[in-house]
C-alpha cells in the first residue's frame, strides 16, 4: 500500500511521466559529482556509463535513417559533455588527494587506461593522448561543426521554397491538411536541428580543450602534491600522477571522439530511407567493375619485389573473387527479370492478353501473380478538378514555378473568408485528351466548365465601354461571356489604354474557377465541411453547437439549411446567427425551407450589406399588387412549388422580371426583388434558373433603418 502511495505522488509530480524524471535527475547527479567526493568504485561505474552512453549515441546515429529520427542529438551531446568535465572534476579531487597510495587510487577504470592500454609508459601516455585530442579537436569535431553550419544556411535559405512546396502540394490536392501541416512541422524542424548541430558542435570542441588543460593541470598539481604535501621523489611522483592523469584523460577522450564521430555521420548524412552502414555497403562494394580493377591494382603492387607480396595478393584475390559474385548476381537477376513467369515486368506494361487467361486457369506468367481486383482499386471521384491541356502545364506544374498554383491558393483563402467555409482541394492533372491549350473544372466528377487559355498571351476583355478592335483570336470570357480577344504581350498596354481589361492564361483559368466555385458553393458543403466547421465553432462556443446538433436538429438537416442559403448566393460567414436562429425555431419546425426563410430574416442586415455595400437607400424592384393577389391564390391552391401558376402567367412574369433586371442593372445596383414572405421561396427558385444575376428578398428581410426606391413594378402592365 505504501508503495502504490508512493508510486502515485511520483506520478502526480510527474504528470504521469516518470520518464521525465531523467533529466533532472541527471542535472543533480551531475552537480553531485563536481561537489560531492565520490569513493573509487563510483567512478568505475560512471566512467564505464560514459563509455557505453558513447557506444550508444554511435550506433544511434548510424542506425538513423535521416537526421530528425535523432532529434535529440544536440541535448545529448551538451548533457554527454557535461557528464565528462564532471567525471574529470570527481577524478581529479580523488587522483590529487589519494594519488599518493598507488596507481588504482581513481578506480580500476584509469588504472587500466594508464597502464594496459600504454604499458604503463606515461611517455607513450601523453603522445597518444595528444595524438586522441589533435583527431578529435582538428578532424572531428572541425568538420562536423562546419558541415552543420553550412547545413544550418542551407536549411534555413531552403525554407521558404519547401514551404511553398508544400502549399503548392496541397493546393493542387496531392496532400491533404494533416500531411501539409506534419511535412511543415519537418521544415521547421530540420532548420532547428542543422541550427542546434551548429551550437552543439561547439561544445565538443570546448570539451577537447577542457581535456587538456585539466590533463597538464593533473600533471602539474599531482607533482606539486606528491613532492610537497607526501615528500615523494620527483622521479616517484613524475611517473605516478602523469600515469594517473594521463589514464584520466584517456578515459573522457575515447569517448569525446566516439561522440564526436557519432555527431559527425549525423550531420553529413544524406537523406536515404536507408541508414548509414545499409549505403556504404549498397554504394561503395555495389559495382563489380570497381572491385576488378581495385583487385588489379592491389595484385600489381604485390608483385613487386620488396612488398608485402602474400598481404596484397590475397587482398586482391579476395576484391576479384567479391567482384565475381556482384557480376554473377546482377545476371541472374536480369535473367529472372527477362524470364517468362519470373520477376515482375516494369511500370508500363498492361499485363492483358493470353495472360490474363493462363491466370484464371492456374497457369504461370506475369498474370499469375497480379494481384486480385479489390476496394483499393476503386478510387473516390475528386470534389474539384481541374484538367489541362500540354500547354498549360507550366502554369500548373511547380518545378516551373506555376503562377496558377499560387492563384488556387488565394481563391481557395478568399472563398472561405468571404462564404464561411473552407472549399475541397482542387486536384490538378493534365488531360491529352484536350486541346493543348484547353482547360475542363470538373464537379464531384462531372464538367461544369471548359475554356481555353493560351499561355504567354493575354486575354483583352471588353466590359463594354471600350472603344476600337484588336488584333487578334476572337473569343468570349470563359467566366462571365464577355466578348474578348486574344493579344500578343506586346499590345497589352495598347489595349489597356482603348479600354480594356487585360489579364493573364492563369488569371483566366483562375477567374473561371472562382466563379464556378462560387457559383457551385452549396454543392461543395458536403457532410465533412459541416462537421469541420462545427468543430471549428465549437472551440470557441462549445455550448451553442452542442445544444443543436444532434439534440434539436439533425446534421443532415442543418446541411440542408446552410446549402439552401448558399444556392441563393447567402454566406454562412455569420454561424454563430445561423446557429441561434435554429435553436429559436427549432422546437416550432424541422422543415429545412422553412428554417431556411427565418435563418434568413435574422441575417437580413448581414443580406442587405451584401446586396447594397453602404448606408444608402435600397433601389428594388417590387411586384404589382394584381400580380401579387394572383401569385398568393395560385401559393394557396398548389401548395409551396407553385404548381397552380399558369404557364402564361409563369412566362409573363420571368419576360418582365428580365426587363426590370436590365433597368437596374442599368443604372448600377444590384437587380433585387422584393417580395411578401411567403412568395419570395417560390419566386427565387423560379427565377433563379433564368436570371441567376437576380436577388429576392422578403419584406421581412429588410432591416427597419433601411429607406426603400422602388425603381420598377413587375406585372404593371
Amino acid at each position: 500500500m505504501q508503495a502504490i502511495k508512493m508510486r502515485g505522488m511520483v506520478n502526480t509530480i510527474t504528470g504521469g511521466k516518470p520518464a521525465s524524471l531523467a533529466a533532472p535527475v541527471l542535472i543533480i547527479m551531475l552537480l553531485a559529482m563536481m561537489i560531492l567526493p565520490l569513493p573509487a568504485f563510483i567512478l568505475d561505474l560512471f566512467f564505464s556509463f560514459n563509455i557505453a552512453l558513447s557506444v550508444i549515441v554511435l550506433l544511434t546515429s548510424l542506425y538513423t535513417v535521416k537526421p530528425l529520427d535523432f532529434m535529440a542529438f544536440p541535448t545529448v551531446l551538451l548533457l554527454s559533455t557535461m557528464l565528462r568535465l564532471a567525471l574529470n572534476v570527481a577524478s581529479t579531487r580523488i587522483v590529487l588527494t589519494e594519488g599518493h597510495t598507488g596507481p588504482d587510487a581513481a578506480g580500476k577504470v584509469v588504472e587500466a587506461f594508464g597502464h594496459f592500454l600504454i604499458g604503463g609508459n606515461y611517455t607513450v601516455g601523453i603522445v597518444v593522448f595528444i595524438i586522441l585530442t589533435i583527431i578529435n579537436f582538428v578532424v572531428v569535431t572541425k568538420g562536423a561543426g562546419r558541415i552543420a553550419e553550412v547545413g544550418a544556411r542551407f536549411a534555413l535559405d531552403a525554407m521558404p521554397g519547401k514551404q511553398m512546396a508544400i502549399d503548392a502540394d496541397l493546393n493542387a490536392g496531392l496532400i491533404g491538411e494533416a500531411e501539409a501541416r506534419s511535412r511543415r512541422s519537418e521544415v521547421s524542424q530540420e532548420a532547428e536541428f542543422y541550427g542546434a548541430m551548429d551550437g552543439a558542435s561547439k561544445y565538443v570542441r570546448g570539451d577537447a580543450v577542457a581535456g587538456i588543460m585539466v590533463t597538464v593541470i593533473n600533471v602539474v598539481g599531482g607533482l606539486l602534491v606528491g613532492l610537497i604535501a607526501h615528500d615523494m621523489a620527483f622521479a616517484d611522483a613524475a611517473k605516478t600522477y602523469t600515469l594517473l592523469a594521463i589514464g584520466d584523460g584517456l578515459v573522457a577522450q575515447i569517448p569525446s571522439l566516439i561522440i564526436s564521430l557519432a555527431a559527425g555521420a549525423v550531420v553529413s548524412r544524406v537523406a536515404s530511407d536507408n541508414d548509414i552502414g545499409s549505403q556504404l555497403i549498397g554504394q561503395l562494394f555495389s559495382k563489380p567493375q570497381v572491385m576488378y580493377i581495385t583487385a588489379a591494382i592491389i595484385g600489381g603492387l604485390g608483385l613487386i619485389p620488396g612488398m608485402p607480396n602474400l598481404v596484397f595478393l590475397l587482398l586482391a584475390g579476395s576484391l576479384g573473387g567479391a567482384g565475381y559474385m556482384l557480376s554473377k548476381k546482377a545476371k541472374e537477376e536480369a535473367e529472372a527479370g527477362n524470364a517468362p513467369g519470373g520477376a515482375p515486368r516494369a511500370a508500363g506494361g498492361t499485363g492483358a492478353g493470353p495472360a490474363a487467361g493462363g491466370a484464371a486457369g492456374g497457369g504461370k506468367g506475369d498474370a499469375a501473380e497480379s494481384e486480385e481486383a479489390s476496394w483499393a482499386d476503386v478510387m473516390a471521384v475528386d470534389t474539384l478538378g481541374l484538367e489541362v491541356g500540354y500547354r498549360l502545364i507550366p502554369l500548373v506544374d511547380k518545378a516551373q514555378s506555376g503562377e496558377l498554383l499560387k492563384r488556387i491558393k488565394g481563391i481557395r483563402k478568399k472563398f472561405a473568408q468571404e462564404v464561411g467555409f473552407l472549399a475541397p482541394p482542387v486536384h490538378i492533372r493534365d488531360n491529352l485528351e484536350l486541346k493543348p491549350s484547353a482547360y475542363r473544372i470538373t464537379l464531384k466528377g462531372v464538367e461544369v466548365g471548359t475554356g481555353e487559355s493560351f499561355n504567354g498571351q493575354f486575354l483583352a476583355i471588353n466590359p463594354g465601354m471600350a472603344s476600337g478592335t484588336l488584333p487578334g483570336l476572337a473569343t468570349t470570357d470563359p467566366a462571365f461571356g464577355l466578348p474578348a480577344t486574344w493579344i500578343d504581350a506586346g499590345m497589352r498596354d495598347q489595349a489597356q489604354g482603348m479600354g480594356y481589361t487585360v489579364v493573364d492564361a492563369g488569371t483566366v483559368v483562375a477567374t473561371h474557377l472562382n466563379h464556378l466555385i462560387t457559383t457551385h458553393a452549396s454543392e461543395l458543403l458536403g457532410r465533412g465541411e459541416v462537421q469541420a466547421l462545427l468543430d471549428h465553432i465549437g472551440k470557441e462556443s462549445p455550448k451553442l453547437i452542442e445544444d443543436l446538433v444532434p439534440k434539436m436538429l439533425s446534421l443532415s438537416a442543418l446541411q440542408k439549411v446552410l446549402q439552401n442559403l448558399l444556392s441563393e448566393g447567402v454566406h454562412i460567414r455569420d454561424m454563430r446567427s445561423i446557429i441561434e436562429a435554429l435553436a429559436e425555431h427549432t422546437a416550432h419546425t424541422q422543415d429545412p425551407n422553412e428554417l431556411t426563410a427565418l435563418v434568413r430574416i435574422g441575417l437580413g442586415r448581414a443580406i442587405v450589406q451584401q446586396l447594397f455595400p453602404g448606408n444608402g437607400e435600397l433601389s428594388v424592384m417590387t411586384l404589382d399588387n394584381r400580380l401579387e393577389r394572383l401569385l398568393m391564390q395560385a401559393l394557396a391552391t398548389g401548395g409551396s412549388d407553385g404548381a397552380g401558376i399558369e404557364p402564361g402567367l409563369a412566362d409573363t412574369i420571368a419576360q418582365q422580371s428580365h426587363l426590370a433586371a436590365q433597368q437596374q442593372e442599368a443604372l448600377g445596383v444590384t437587380p433585387v426583388l422584393l417580395v411578401p414572405g411567403p412568395l419570395r421561396p417560390l419566386l427565387s427558385r423560379f427565377l433563379r434558373r433564368a436570371l441567376p444575376q437576380l436577388k429576392v428578398l422578403s419584406h421581412a428581410e429588410i432591416p427597419e433603418t433601411k429607406t426603400i426606391r422602388v425603381t420598377a413594378l413587375v406585372g404593371a402592365q
